[in-house]
């Protein structure tokens, strides 16, 4: 039986801080991902994961809003389904939206299925649309995260030990069984994702993969999220993951997901452009974390260069920008 629990400026890779940084920070080998919603139809979804796999990526991940997109675990497992060695994976499952002992049945079969290749992320849920449209009560952040911590722990415990008995503030879990057991043991990789302290730090004591993401208290993707972006946050939150981490820092491998990608010549132009919407001089803009802009070579050095300052080694990109980083992908993945 599981136990019971109780409540619980310059180019980046230049700067002193980075230099810093780099001495502690682990180097593990480039890999990149794709995060997707839909498609137009049920074939060209299985065309798409194949593309996907065929062009060199990681994993094939998808958000999980209440608004125009398919279902994530039931469009994940056709995508395991079509492709070989594709991961696939939940960026991230609003925790508010499933019961933790129907999420961690939902995610332990569908590990099953892939034989292992799941990333079963879980986030605290965030965008407030999704709760209006909903009728779902949102809940002060503070109170998302609690939740979201219980809602790991009981699915750790169903994943591991096939049964739970876990009392919470805010989950009473009696003799709940664990079943299927997942394909990896003692659970599928987990990933939690998030930009404030305490969901970072929840991450480091409990993720395998950590992503490292601008504020979204806002609830929109807005000033805020946009002022949280700039480099120096990154900084902060990495230290954040760091120190929360401890001795089991290198054993997690940092995401970052991006929100605008340009492959080719005129970089500067493209981030003079792009930098009044961030709010930003465009010397600012060229260091954020979440924007790339440069040919193949430049955004290979750029990618070095934010591994060894923040050690970013695992990338995510969308859709529409899946054929022009191949290039990228086929350069740096497993380097």
């Amino acid at each position: 039986m599981a136990a019971r629990h109780k409540p619980s400026g310059p180019l980046p890779g230049r700067s002193t801080c980075s230099r810093r940084y780099a001495a502690w920070m682990p180097s593990r080998p480039f890999r990149f991902g794709v995060q997707v919603s839909r498609a137009s139809s049920a074939s060209a979804w299985r065309d798409l994961a194949r593309k996907v796999e065929d062009l060199g990526y990681s994993s094939l991940l998808m958000p999980d809003h209440l608004d125009e997109q398919w279902s994530p675990l039931v469009s994940l497992a056709v995508a395991a389904e079509a492709t070989s060695k594709l991961r696939v994976g939940t960026l991230v499952l609003g925790n508010d939206y499933r019961h933790p002992v129907v999420a961690a049945r939902e995610l332990a079969t569908l590990d099953l299925f892939a034989e292992g290749r799941l990333e079963a992320g879980v986030g605290a849920g965030w965008m407030v649309s999704d709760y209006e449209s909903s009728g779902i009560a949102l809940d002060p952040p503070g109170t998302r995260v609690d939740r979201l911590a219980e809602s790991v722990r009981v699915m750790k415990d169903l994943w591991r030990d096939g049964r739970c008995d876990y009392l919470g503030r805010h989950y009473e879990v009696r003799g709940a069984t664990g079943y299927p057991l997942p394909h990896r043991r003692p659970g599928p990789l987990l990933v939690i994702g998030g930009g404030s302290r305490r969901v970072l730090s929840l991450a480091a004591r409990e993720a395998d993969i950590v992503g490292v993401n601008p504020s979204l208290r806002a609830g929109v993707i807005g000033p805020e999220a946009i002022a949280s972006a700039v480099a120096g946050e990154y900084d902060e939150r990495v230290r954040w993951v760091r120190e929360a981490a401890g001795e089991r820092f290198g054993e997690i491998e940092l995401q970052c997901l991006t929100f605008f990608v340009h492959v080719g010549e005129g970089a500067d132009d493209v981030v003079a452009k792009l930098a009044p919407a961030f709010g930003m001089s465009p010397e600012e803009a060229a260091t954020v974390p979440l924007a790339l802009a440069g040919t193949v070579s430049e955004l290979a050095d750029v990618l070095r260069a934010r591994r060894e300052r923040w050690g970013f080694s695992y990338w995510v990109l969308h859709e529409g920008e899946m054929e022009a980083f191949a290039p990228v992908v086929a350069l740096l993945a497993g380097t």
